[in-house]
């Protein structure tokens, strides 16, 4: 039984790449002070804005940081209202500036014939979770000085889209949270790369949901996840190189066969791993 549910996961559940969606180029101008923003405009998505002033940019409530180029990052979770505001401060002045977010319709991922530890946990691993949950915001309210963010991504793992970001997942008939990454079904033990280079915030063995679990610092405020895994092969604190090996596939954690699920947050935007590729 076991190993039928693993493949209806597995083969019946494959869903198709997204149609790649185009980068656009934005022009917003605050008093004679140009920002130019490049990148995917939706839910999702994330834009690199460029400027050649000092003056402060907020987003969301929050002072973005610059590199040294004027380079900036903003992203748009997968529920991003449909207008973006964009503020500067000009000689003491706040202009605000928005711009349209498009929204997407999310497919529904229907798994079915699940352990019942699998939909719900038990109550007596609660305190482990909330534990597990504080340690994962934490590093993903970090806001680094490193620009590995403005590099191109690439893939981490190669096996077959099974999961798609945003979709809502039902669960023996109980609706869940949506999944904010996607999943790349692959045999235990591939190969598990950095998209880009990095340095390791989280390299744990067994948490609850996630299992074998690396996050990657990207800067910025972008990190990304990397869980389900067999094994890992760096630890907190190590600089990787871009396409370095930092673990490998497996099936730890909350899962039903072996996958990496692989996961982009903007602080607390979650983001859509795809639309980061240079090649989709």
């Amino acid at each position: 039984m076991k190993k039928n549910i693993i493949l209806t996961i597995i083969f019946c559940f494959i869903f198709k790449i997204p149609i790649s969606i185009a980068k656009e180029n934005l022009s917003l101008n605050f008093d004679d002070i140009d920002v130019v923003l490049t990148g995917n405009f939706i839910q999702g998505g994330l834009a690199i804005g460029k400027t050649n002033s000092s003056a402060p940019i907020n987003f969301k409530n929050r002072e973005l940081r610059k590199s040294k180029d004027g380079l900036f990052v903003i992203g748009f979770g997968r529920d991003h209202p449909q207008n973006a505001n964009l503020t500067l401060k000009v000689n003491n002045k706040l202009i605000t500036k928005s711009f349209k977010i498009q929204k997407r319709i999310y497919k529904t991922q229907k798994i079915n014939g699940l352990q019942k530890k699998m939909v719900t946990p038990p109550k007596f691993f609660w305190d482990r979770i909330k534990k597990e949950n504080k340690i994962i915001k934490e590093v993903r309210s970090l806001n680094s000085n490193v620009d590995f963010v403005f590099q191109k991504f690439t893939w981490p793992a190669q096996g077959i889209i099974s999961g798609v970001f945003g979709s809502q997942r039902i669960l023996n008939g109980k609706p869940k949270r949506p999944h904010y990454g996607i999943d790349i079904a692959a045999k235990k033990g591939a190969t598990v790369v950095a998209p880009t280079e990095s340095i390791v915030r989280m390299a744990e063995k067994d948490l609850y949901y996630t299992g074998g679990t690396i996050m990657l610092d990207h800067g910025h405020g972008l990190t990304s996840v990397y869980s389900h895994l067999s094994s890992i092969n760096v630890k907190v604190g190590d600089k990787i190189l871009k396409n370095q090996k930092i673990g490998e596939v497996g099936s730890t954690g909350r899962s039903t066969g072996p996958h990496l699920d692989w996961r982009v947050n903007w602080f607390d935007q979650r983001l859509d791993p795809l639309l980061l590729l240079e090649n989709k």
